[in-house]
């Protein structure tokens, strides 16, 4: 057992390793980061004043502004005169401003924006979102724009895609061979101050985002209300951006946008604003080393040492499920992600292959035991064995059972004019359909006592009407011998009689004998009584004799004859009744 068994931890081992190696569960893991970041922001803290704030091209500014967006100039220029006024920190615009010019459409457009972006630089820098051609490179932007932001201004609006299409991490490394590119959060992060670094965004940081819609800024704008502009944009990093319906969007784990609760996406802008929030913040949330994690998963191999019930085996690891998630959680907290799905499969693995062996065994075990001892035992009595539900101690408990007696006639006369080895053939012939009858209604074959045999019915299986079961196992018994008289009849043998008592009452039913060597057996006076009726057969001539208190549980009491009072040896007369007179047995 010993090297099948190490066989088998090695196989474990090396599933959990592939586990490790594949990184299995990625896609559990990433849900499981949405309800932590889901759970650690229903419970944090208040936030304090933002240091970002959100202008929105929504569907009013749009309906406010007459000319395509295309041809924006003037409206953005009033936007960035807002700006001048406002003294932000740095304005990010997250429109990609268009590749020529357009005076020979709108004369002077040209002009008017790059005035604005002139004197918006004067008082904050102006980062400008670039988008990649298909083919690689970027899209080109009309050069007199990007001249007056300044070199290094213009960044990518470009963010990494999870496997299952969600947003949740920031990284500059977005190169075509995963060089690092400049994009439109780090620049802004860069110019308040903070390197960007890269990890996951903290969407358990701040409160939900709002906006001020573009329409409004650009009224504040034309009415030169520098005071209101102050108050709503001074010192903070404004970005610029659509908050139309299917205008660049993104999946994201935590709906964070205020005006658009529920929704399944989030426009870019609020992307941006949740990766500054986060680089301003306690930084970009790193991920567990992977070795770490790689060591820990394979550490679960161990699990197969867990030799248990399923229950215990289903506590333990539900327990480890909740410690680790909860342990997982507090680390995300701390500004580290650390996924458990694949630990847990691999401990999943290990804890169900160990579970596997130790029921294949066990069930190997009780198939061996079943061949070994059917013979022995009752059915009922070695599954009772087998399931582990009846007491190993000795002693009993009192119930109510119906106890059967069945003895041949004439035995000894027969086996001192036969061959022993003729005797036990007939006997084994004879109780062959003796105990099939009994177990066939339910019954426990006690023991074997030479010609005789003694069961009971209602223990270890308790049944609904014993008395009405061990009747009718009696009744086939008395068929089951008449078969067995024909068959003698043909090999020159003559018949067999017999003489069946049947009692019902109480009686302690368990194990009886010493700690080395004992029976599962019932004792009581209705034992006694049932023996004594199989004794008054012979001369009440009848094959079946029952009490009167098994009578009177019998639904149906016709073909019986009343006895009357017997007189039994050493006990008072009991009732009986009795069946199949010897002259009319089948």
């Amino acid at each position: 057992m010993a090297k099948p068994m190490t066989a088998a931890f090695l196989l474990v081992a090396a599933a959990c390793a592939l586990v490790a190696a594949v990184h299995a569960g990625e896609w559990i893991d990433l849900k499981l980061l949405d309800l932590e970041f889901r759970a650690l922001r229903a419970h944090a803290a208040a936030a304090g004043e933002e240091p970002i704030a959100i202008v929105g091209i929504d569907e009013a500014s749009v309906r406010a502004t007459p000319e395509p967006m295309t041809l924006w100039h003037r409206p953005l220029a009033e936007f960035l005169h807002g700006m001048a006024l406002a003294q932000p920190k740095a304005v990010g615009i997250d429109l990609v401003l268009p590749e020529r010019s357009y005076d020979a459409v709108l004369p002077g457009a040209d002009k008017t924006l790059l005035r604005a972006l002139l004197e918006t630089r004067r008082v904050a820098p102006v980062v400008l979102a670039v988008t990649k051609e298909p083919g690689g490179g970027m899209r080109p932007v009309h050069q007199v724009f990007l001249t007056a932001v300044g070199d290094g201004n213009a960044a990518y609006a470009l963010w990494p895609v999870d496997r299952d299409g969600v947003v949740r991490r920031f990284t500059e490394r977005l190169g075509d061979h995963g060089e690092r590119v400049p994009t439109l959060a780090g620049r802004l992060l860069q110019l308040a101050g903070a390197p960007p670094g890269e990890g996951l965004l903290d969407f358990a940081r701040g409160s939900d985002l709002g906006y001020t819609p573009f329409k409004d800024v650009v009224d504040l704008a034309r009415r030169g209300d520098a005071s209101r502009l102050q108050e709503l944009f001074r010192g903070k990093i404004v970005l610029l951006g659509a908050l139309l319906p299917f205008v660049d969007r993104h999946a994201m784990p935590v709906d964070i946008a205020a005006w658009e609760a529920g929704a399944p996406d989030a426009p870019a802008v609020v992307l941006y604003a949740q990766a500054i929030r986060t680089g301003l913040g306690a930084g970009f949330i790193r991920e567990a080393p992977p070795l770490a994690v790689a060591a820990l998963t394979l550490l679960c191999a161990l699990g197969w040492l867990v030799s248990a019930r399923g229950a215990v085996v289903a506590a333990i690891f539900l327990g480890t499920c909740l410690a680790a998630l909860a342990a997982s959680t507090a680390l995300l907290a701390r500004g580290v992600h650390w996924p458990v799905a694949g630990t847990l499969l691999a401990l999943a693995i290990a804890l169900a292959a160990r579970f596997a062996w130790d029921t294949s065994g066990r069930l190997v075990e009780r198939l061996r035991l079943r061949r070994s001892f059917a013979g022995y035992v009752s059915p009922g009595v070695l599954d009772g064995i087998l399931a582990g539900k009846l007491s190993q101690g000795l002693g009993g408990t009192r119930q109510r059972i119906a106890i059967l007696f069945a003895d041949v006639r004439g035995f000894t006369r027969r086996s001192q004019e036969m061959p022993p080895e003729e005797v036990i053939g007939m006997l084994n012939r004879y109780f062959d359909r003796v105990t099939a009858a009994i177990h066939r209604h339910g019954g426990t074959v006690d023991k074997f006592m030479g010609d005789g045999i003694m069961a009971f019915f209602g223990a270890p299986n308790p049944l609904a009407d014993a008395s009405r079961a061990a009747v009718r196992a009696a009744e086939d018994i008395v068929a089951g011998v008449h078969e067995l008289n024909r068959e003698m009849a043909d090999d020159g043998l003559p018949p067999l009689a017999i003489g069946i008592g049947i009692h019902a009452g109480e009686a302690v039913v368990g194990h009886v004998g010493s700690a080395s060597r004992h029976e599962y057996t019932a004792i009581g006076d209705a034992v006694n009584v049932a023996s004594r009726l199989e004794g008054a057969t012979k001369e009440a001539g009848y094959t079946l004799v029952v009490s009167g208190e098994v009578y009177e549980e019998l639904g149906e009491k016709g073909g019986w004859t009343d006895l009357g009072e017997l007189a039994l040896k050493g006990h008072t007369p009991v009732a009986g009744y009795g069946r199949y007179p010897v002259k009319e047995a089948p």
